[in-house]
């Protein structure tokens, strides 16, 4: 069960996301159920590429795997990418 999902948005909490690349790219952070797996798979590439540079990319991660964030690309991590390593984990 993710443990970030009733907290309130404080500036200690979420401020490290103002430094981010990402900043006004959602777009390509976020897909729609009924996109195209093509079309997708292009924006998770472009988000990748966009968080390679990013000066957050290891908070912003960590972020993403502790509070079980289920949607998006998050610390250039996918959906997918963040449900495989989760598995890992709890496998050994």
């Amino acid at each position: 069960m993710p443990r970030f999902r009733n907290l309130k948005p404080t500036s200690e909490f979420w401020g490290w996301r103002d430094e981010g690349a990402c900043l006004g790219h959602n777009d390509l952070f976020y897909s729609a159920e009924d996109e195209p797996k093509s079309v997708r798979r292009r924006k998770e590439d472009a988000a990748k590429a966009i968080c390679a540079g990013c000066q957050v990319l290891d908070i912003c991660r960590q972020f993403a795997i502790d509070a079980g964030e289920l949607y998006g690309v998050w610390g250039g991590m996918t959906e997918s990418d963040r449900h495989r390593l989760a598995g890992r984990h709890r496998t050994g």
